[in-house]
């Protein structure tokens, strides 16, 4: 290959260094606005919600009373034996006074290019507006209130607990100090920064205490809450004493003005969300001219692929707002929570919610959003290791139940593949940034417990075949022996493992009788209507449509079914999708999105992702029902559950890149709705990053990949390129043409039309 110039290869790092901010500015120019005409009424449903990957807020923009819902992402009741439930931490009330006229010119809106929530509107001559926003590098809440008349705010600031706390005021704030029944300490508190007029504490009715405002120009209001948990069982769970955590936050927050703040909180922001631009369709879109809500609607009459992008960058900004590194990883709900006693607790589901999470996180180039969902795993295994060994005396390693909190404590039914599963995520994070210091210090160690407990777990037949005992396919059918579901979840386990001990070149005897094993693993079966069998037993219901195709792992996440190379497994992935059907509850859907992506079925995907967007209402919980988005598009089960989202971000990464097998595939499922567009800042396992793709008449024009380590680089496309480099070398298989070519680390490598 001709090697770049010198000069060339330093102005071209330049300017790839610069990447992410070229994405967001692109970015910027795109529709990345959800807004509404009105106040919300639900929380649930039309809220907008906010987050720093620590405290998050539900904002209901309301003109005679602003209420947002907050909470902090550690506050759990539960411990190492009870699993308990996530927790609402309280709310914050902002009533203005003397405002009888109505309001016009209302508009609620949420930035997710900036992560930045504005609401203005008039009363009579005089304008208002706020500017809201959750900072990850200043640990605060930030709510910003303005009017275009001098002493126009007068205002009640109230703070509540949803654990019945005292509130207690002092000059220009309000306190939270608490303890739940497991001992966990928590604080909040709300400080105000007035632009002229005065604050004063008050007590409201109850004897409780409240801030005052009277004619100020304007105000700040910083919300920062915190609990004394940490992720060490070594030091109990306990760390830093919340009330401490917040006072010093503050006082380090209240140092910066307004602008300060805010300056600093979008540029971490969009240094992530600024990674990746997605356009689909060259039209210019009026569809955001009438409220999100309304495009809901609409979409189903006319269509709207600007809608469809922006729910795609949506699971990105929610990943950004509950995950950051350092933090707990997003649970059912991401962070939002409104209540003590949450549907499923809002939990860690061990059988695909909490994976399902993470699916975005590498392939849409949120790799550091990873992070905590890799501590979390890391955190759990002593607690893991000793309630496994009491479950399954004389297994060594250790596994999960379905439901789990930040403790260790867990219930409901033993899921044996469930950590399993969790390495693959372990496994996925190396892949993608070939990180081998990581893959030697954090990751191996795990992988090598949780395939040490499969070592053990195993059943032995007396023909050889292994098999895992007792399994489920979740969540129904009968519980037995070789479950297609785990065999396939500990054939991708053990594949993986074996990768990482050559990479590492370590434990060669121990990664040679992982090989032995994994080859004489029950293999997933063909039955009798062409399906893939869901239980060795060829059992299957044509006619159920269960929410859950459990069985199809092997085809997504996993990675042991390929269109390409297992077609026939792969058809009968296909079989058992149809008889499932497209309509489901939320995640399902996004789960059967990756399935036909998987299956290199654009179209079909498209079928389904047409479905999932559909406006819901309603808070009940009914898997017949049907899922869909709510007015906030957030996913609705019903109700709602963040894995949605998410896995719907990732079903549209994998209609557009995929490199699950030794070749990057672009474009492998796109539909016909989609026969123009670009993308920019996708990444493929290996550490290649898509920095810029274009097509038109659904096939490629334009392409260009930055080599982040180096090594061989191989892409599978459907149409002749001609690329910028010499040594490329080019192969036509199965009606695509295959480029593999050697890459040098940094450098980007750019391909055209061969018109």
């Amino acid at each position: 290959m001709r090697v770049i110039s010198h000069l060339f290869y330093r102005i071209a790092l330049t300017i790839l260094c610069a990447g992410c901010f070229l994405f967001a500015s692109k970015a910027n120019a795109q529709d990345l606005k959800l807004w509404d005409n009105k106040p919300a009424k639900d929380w649930m449903t039309d809220a907008y919600p906010i987050g720093n990957g620590r405290i998050g807020g539900m904002v209901f923009g309301g003109v005679a009373q602003e209420h947002i819902q907050f909470n902090e992402i550690s506050l759990w009741t539960g411990d190492e034996d009870e699993t308990g439930a996530y927790q609402a931490f309280g709310d914050l009330y902002v009533k203005f006074t003397g405002k009888d006229s109505a309001a016009t010119n209302y508009h609620r809106e949420l930035d997710i290019s900036k992560s930045v929530l504005n609401i203005s509107y008039a009363l009579g001559a005089v304008n208002y507006s706020r500017q809201y926003f959750c900072s990850f590098p200043d640990k605060v809440m930030a709510l910003h209130y303005k009017a275009s008349k001098a002493g126009a705010y007068s205002a009640i600031i109230q703070l509540t607990d949803a654990h019945k706390a005292i509130i207690t005021g002092n000059n220009a704030s309000l306190q939270i100090n608490g303890k739940l029944d497991n001992g966990m300490a928590y604080s909040a508190t709300a400080r105000i920064i007035l632009d002229g007029g005065s604050v004063s504490v008050e007590k409201d009715e109850k004897g409780v205490a409240q801030l005052n405002i009277q004619k100020a120009n304007g105000f700040t209001i910083l919300l920062s809450a915190a609990t004394d948990y940490s992720n060490k069982r070594e030091d109990k769970w306990k760390g830093e004493d919340p009330n401490v955590k917040v006072k010093n936050i503050l006082a380090a927050a209240t140092a910066k003005t307004y602008p300060q703040l805010l300056t600093r909180h979008i540029a971490d922001y969009k240094s992530l969300f600024g990674r990746v631009s997605l356009t689909l369709g060259s039209k210019i879109s009026t569809y955001s001219l009438v409220p999100t809500y309304q495009r809901i609607i609409n979409y189903k009459k006319s269509g709207d692929t600007g809608l469809e992008a922006l729910l795609f960058q949506y699971g990105r900004y929610l990943l950004i707002s509950s995950s950051r590194k350092g933090g707990l990883p997003a649970n059912l709900q991401g962070l939002w929570n409104n209540s003590t006693s949450p549907p499923w607790r809002s939990d860690y589901h061990s059988n695909i919610n909490i994976q399902m999470n993470y699916w975005l996180a590498e392939p849409t180039n949120l790799s550091e959003c990873h992070y905590p969902y890799l501590d979390y795993i890391n955190s759990m295994r002593k607690v893991k290791t000793e309630s496994t060994a009491k479950q399954y005396p004389g297994t060594r390693g250790w596994t999960v139940k379905t439901e789990n909190n930040i403790f260790g404590g867990s219930s409901f039914l033993w899921n044996t593949p469930g950590s399993a599963w969790y390495a693959q995520g372990i496994w996925e994070h190396y892949a993608f940034t070939q990180d081998k210091k990581y893959l030697k210090t954090f990751a191996y160690p795990i992988l090598k417990e949780i395939v040490e407990f499969w070592d053990d777990h195993l059943k032995r037949r007396a023909d050889g075949t292994l098999v895992s005992p007792m399994g489920w396919s979740p969540e129904h059918g009968p519980t037995e022996d070789g479950v297609t579901h785990d065999q396939e979840i500990v054939y991708d386990l053990f594949t993986n493992y074996i990768e990482a001990c050559d990479v590492l070149g370590i434990d060669k005897t121990y990664r040679d009788h992982i090989a032995s094993l994994k080859e004489h693993l029950l293999m997933p079966k063909i039955g009798k209507w062409g399906q893939l069998q869901e239980w060795e037993t060829d059992r299957d219901d044509p006619k159920d449509t269960h929410r859950h195709a459990s069985h199809l792992f092997a085809l997504h996440p996993g990675k042991q079914i390929s269109a390409i190379k297992t077609p026939e497994l792969a058809q009968a992935a296909k079989v058992s999708l149809l008889a499932r059907g497209d309509a489901s509850t939320g995640w399902s859907m996004a789960w059967k999105m990756n399935f036909w992506a998987r299956l290199l079925d654009g179209d079909h995907a498209y079928t389904i992702l047409n479905n999932f967007i559909t406006l819901v209402g309603g808070a009940g919980v009914d898997y017949n029902e049907g899922g869909g988005i709510y007015a906030n598009l957030f996913c609705a089960h019903p109700p709602f559950q963040i894995d949605g989202n998410f896995g719907y971000t990732a079903g549209v990464a994998e209609m557009l890149v995929q490199s699950q097998t030794d070749e990057i595939q672009l474009l492998p499922a796109l539909p016909k709705a989609w026969a123009e567009g670009t993308v920019q800042g996708l990444r493929a396992r290996g550490n290649f990053v898509i920095t810029n793709l274009e097509w038109k008449n659904s096939k490629i024009t334009k392409l260009s990949i930055k080599s982040v380590s180096g090594g061989n680089c191989k892409i599978r496309v459907s149409n002749t390129l001609k690329a910028g480099t010499a040594n490329v070398k080019s192969s036509t298989q199965d009606k695509a043409i295959v480029y593999s070519f050697k890459t040098m680390p940094g450098v980007t490598y750019s391909f055209i039309a061969n018109n």
